[in-house]
């Protein structure tokens, strides 16, 4: 019997020839990241038991994005401290304020590889199964142990596969599908499962396209959330690395927990609702849903692809007057290449404030959150009551499409609207 994406990584990482679900292993971890809340702590919690040693810091990757530029005191010396322990521990990978989110620059700088096993600290950390990667999040106490040690134990998980049949139609993305998959199969279905995307739909995909998916795993409780790493992933990581990559996917006799097939044809874009993540609508039935604001950004939404799609909704139109456009870059990368093409022009032109790459609003840490009675539309990847500001705001979620238009009509709407 063959094993599955989960089984063969945390097999070659515990230096197994294979493994089952349920069993508990200790397994090696290819790369350990931190960003200003994790490794902050993770750090603190190491010194304060009198460890001021890691096990290797070349597997440490270091991140500053939730809190950026500094928002007061306490973040500015959070960030100072951070800025001379990777300096102290021999950190080489570490990204500043204005580089980027964690979880587009560790594809983006190559640190996510096929086949590897990266821990992470920060619940989100799922994003780099698109590439094939089992990456999981973990709390700051694991992290710890983790950059100390350099492994930490897992119990292998059960898998769920998604067998997505079809093709997507016009201005429906892989956003759409993985809210519909949220609302269909609920936030519970794959609570410590492993979750492997598959068929035409999961094939045709971009990789920014699956990052999003991936990214949303959480959402649906996943340990991990990997899409077959193809010749898409191995073009799309040539010369972020220099170490071998070779396409990665499950054995054919895998077994599974559940095989869930549906048929992505007849989607509508899709819309979260207020205050659960599976609390979704196809955007026919949502209602006349005035905005305050409307958000692209966030790890989940905010690469080129994203902005290059909301932007061609925005060309040579205007943000509603009672509605307010904020766009953040998910990096330098991206916001260096939306400059070179035009698409910062685009946003610029219909009225969008721009931010520099970071979380922003997102966890409702940073600029752009909500006042009380405010309601916005945005492209990131929790809705939960408080998230980005007041708890007495109302946030819906959508593709960067569905946030576009609504930003024009300063209600949430069609995007297929606005499209030629």
């Amino acid at each position: 019997m063959g094993m599955t994406m989960a089984e063969k990584i945390l097999a070659r990482a515990s230096g197994r020839e294979r493994v089952t679900p349920g069993e508990y292993v200790i397994a090696r971890v290819d790369k350990i990241m931190g960003h200003d809340n994790s490794f902050l702590h993770a750090y603190e919690i190491l010194q304060a038991n009198g460890f001021t040693r890691v096990a290797d810091p070349d597997r440490i990757v270091v991140v500053i994005d939730h809190r950026v530029p500094a928002l007061n005191v306490k973040a500015a010396d959070g960030h100072r401290k951070m800025r001379a322990w990777v300096k102290q521990l021999g950190i080489k990978s570490f990204y500043d304020v204005g580089m980027g989110i964690c979880h587009t620059l560790m594809p983006e700088q190559g640190h996510a590889l096929p086949g590897t096993l990266v821990v992470g600290g920060d619940s989100h950390t799922t994003t780099y199964g698109a590439l094939g990667c089992a990456s999981t999040g973990l709390g700051y106490s694991e992290i710890a142990y983790s950059m100390y040690k350099g492994e930490n134990w897992f119990q292998v998980p059960e898998t769920i596969r998604f067998e997505m049949k079809g093709r997507l139609g016009r201005g429906v993305t892989s956003k759409d599908l993985m809210l519909h998959i949220a609302g269909t199969f609920k936030a519970e279905v794959a609570q410590y499962k492993a979750v492997e995307f598959g068929g035409p739909v999961a094939r045709d995909l971009s990789l920014s396209d699956r990052i999003t998916m991936s990214n949303m795993g959480v959402e649906i409780g996943a340990k991990f959330a990997f899409f077959e790493a193809d010749e898409k992933t191995l073009a799309y990581l040539r010369g972020r690395t220099d170490r071998p990559v070779r396409t990665f996917g499950p054995d054919p006799d895998a077994r599974y927990l559940a095989v869930h097939e549906f048929d992505a044809s007849a989607l509508e874009p899709q819309v979260a609702c207020p205050h659960f993540v599976d609390n979704v609508k196809p955007i026919s039935a949502v209602g006349d849903v005035p905005v305050q604001q409307a958000f692209i950004g966030s790890c989940t939404n905010a690469r080129v692809e994203d902005l290059q799609r909301a932007a061609a909704i925005l060309k040579g139109r205007r943000v509603h007057s009672g509605t307010r456009l904020l766009l953040i870059p998910a990096s330098q990368e991206v916001l260096a290449e939306s400059v070179r093409n035009g698409v910062i022009q685009t946003f610029v032109e219909a009225g969008a404030l721009i931010s520099p790459p970071g979380c922003g609003p997102c966890g409702g840490g940073s600029t752009g959150i909500l006042a009380p009675g405010e309601t916005c539309i945005s492209s990131t990847n929790r809705n939960f009551k408080g998230r980005m500001g007041s708890p007495e705001s109302q946030l819906y979620l959508g593709s960067p499409e569905t946030v576009a238009a609504s930003a024009i009509a300063g209600r949430i709407t069609d995007p297929r609207k606005y499209m030629a």
